[in-house]
């Protein structure tokens, strides 16, 4: 009986305790806001060309970590490969990427544009000889949901930005 009485007296402590809480607001989860999600039109399977209508490369860009990074996997028309890592760095609220090939680390940051174009400018560092400079890229989704990507790296000997990439991604057709 004394086991019984101190197992209801426990039970109706709990009770107590769960009834005065109320009702119970779900957590947002992390890397769910709408920063988050500025540069999901760049999700996807790809086939990529230069601006002559070349294949230059097929690109996948999806979605990791609960929402928090794109990671990107890139292979060239060539065979050469490359990967980056895309997200919304809590330290600065801007878009990071840090690309990473046997030839390069691009490592750069941004955020929207006012024509909702992504524009990230930072460094190239070439993995033979560790030759630095300035780099930015910008990808914009165009009207018929393809992709436009335009890279820039700094001339220091000429004092301009010269093309270092210019591209459309034009999204893969699923297979049935």
């Amino acid at each position: 009986m004394y086991r019984l009485s101190v197992s209801i007296a426990v039970l109706g402590l709990f009770g107590q305790a769960w009834a005065g809480t109320g009702p119970q607001t779900p957590p947002v989860p992390p890397c769910s806001s709408d920063s988050h999600h500025a540069f999901d039109f760049w999700l996807g399977e790809w086939d990529v060309s230069d601006m002559d209508g070349n294949l230059a490369g097929e690109n996948t860009i999806a979605v990791e970590e609960g929402g928090c990074v794109l990671v990107e996997r890139w292979t060239s028309a060539s065979g050469g490969t490359g990967q980056s890592y895309n997200f919304l760095d809590p330290a600065t609220g801007k878009w990071r990427q840090l690309w990473i090939s046997k030839g390069a680390v691009i490592d750069y940051s941004g955020g929207l544009t006012e024509t909702g174009s992504m524009k990230l400018e930072g460094e190239i560092v070439y993995q033979t000889g560790g030759t630095r400079a300035p780099f930015t890229g910008e990808w914009t989704l165009n009207a018929d949901g393809s992709v436009a990507q335009h890279f820039e790296q700094y001339n220091s000997v000429t004092d301009v930005w010269d093309d270092w990439f210019t591209g459309v991604y034009i999204r893969k057709i699923p297979a049935d």
